[in-house]
């Protein structure tokens, strides 16, 4: 029977405990009502004077993120990339930095635009020092190379082979061409690194046909010389000479039409083998002007502001009732005061 009655006593102490909590609520109302109300508009004022203020001189102006896609082919690449890439880790834990050495292109990818000679070229191209203010008398270049890479991202979608590349500014032409001067600069550094076997030998004929083409033409624009000269010349005189010199041309010619022939087969060849294979670096989709922001979410920041100061205006209730019960306690003063009460 006791414990029927300890349990309802239990039950009377939380009910009135809840009764409480509501009382001490109430007896607040005008603070919590007052303090939340003026958070609501402050941060509704605050968002507002940022967004019709010019983006130079806005405290909280809006941001644009225009991206590109690349598309990076994790072909097998034997040894020569592993070693590169095993250089590169070794610079980078000189530098305090840990790279995983693996034979992945997009790895690669990622480490390349995180490099100083990246970074360095855009600041120099786009006038990142006068753009943005940067202190020149204290450290410049590490400064305007922490504001672009605190600006510009790049991710690696394993599952579609994607890269992305992007750089987040005020002005959204601006970075749209920050974006696309990365894009090119990464892809004419996968050029210069050769990783792509194809197109390097793909060039390579390119290269050869045009030259042996050349001389071709200039092999038989010296044979028509030549015959031409026959006719003009005596028969006791170069006739001899002339004779010999059509005769080499000729087998010169006949040469070099057999490796423009050989050059040709394997230039057709090598097309359809490209046809037939994926690229190391082939871009998808170049960045464009964004016409919608990426930031800030201001609706988002308001929300956040007003249920923080409601919150916080509920606390201070509980804190000021909890100073004024303990004022109301002679106790308890007197515990403060550092004295006892008789």
């Amino acid at each position: 029977m006791s414990d029927e009655t300890e349990k309802k006593e239990k039950e009377s102490d939380d009910e009135i405990s809840l009764i409480d909590l509501f009382a001490i609520l109430w007896r607040h109302k005008v603070l919590i009502i007052v303090i939340t109300f003026i958070a609501a508009v402050g941060v509704v004022l605050y968002s507002i004077i940022s967004l019709v203020l010019p983006p130079e001189e806005s405290y909280y102006p809006n941001v644009y993120t225009p991206k590109a896609l690349m598309l990076i082919e994790n072909r097998s690449s034997g040894g020569n990339l592993s070693s590169m890439l095993g250089n590169m880790g070794s610079l980078a834990s000189l530098a305090g930095v840990s790279m995983p050495v693996s034979s992945s292109f997009s790895e690669l990818a990622l480490f390349l635009i995180g490099t100083n000679s990246l970074l360095d070229s855009v600041v120099d191209h786009f006038n990142f020092i006068e753009r943005y203010k940067i202190n020149i008398k204290k450290s410049p270049k590490t400064s305007s190379r922490k504001r672009l890479k605190a600006a510009l991202k790049a991710s690696y979608d394993s599952k579609s082979s994607v890269l992305s590349i992007s750089f987040t500014d005020i002005d959204p032409v601006f970075a749209k061409d920050v974006v696309d001067y990365c894009t090119a600069f990464l892809e004419k550094r996968f050029n210069e690194l050769g990783l792509d076997k194809n197109l390097i030998e793909k060039e390579n004929l390119e290269f050869n046909i045009g030259n042996t083409f050349q001389e071709i033409i200039q092999l038989e624009e010296e044979s028509r010389n030549l015959e031409l000269s026959v006719v003009s010349a005596s028969p006791y005189g170069r006739l001899p000479a002339i004779t010999m010199d059509i005769n080499r041309i000729s087998m010169e010619l006949t040469a070099k039409r057999q490796v423009y022939t050989q050059l040709k087969v394997q230039y057709e060849l090598l097309k359809v083998t490209i046809a037939s294979e994926k690229p190391v670096f082939q871009i998808l989709e170049m960045a464009e002007v964004p016409d919608q922001k990426s930031g800030p979410g201001r609706g988002k920041i308001c929300i956040i502001v007003t249920l923080a100061a409601g919150f916080f205006s509920v606390f201070l209730a509980f804190v000021l009732n909890a100073i004024s019960n303990i004022m109301k306690d002679p106790k308890a003063m007197a515990k403060l005061r550092g004295t006892r009460e008789k």
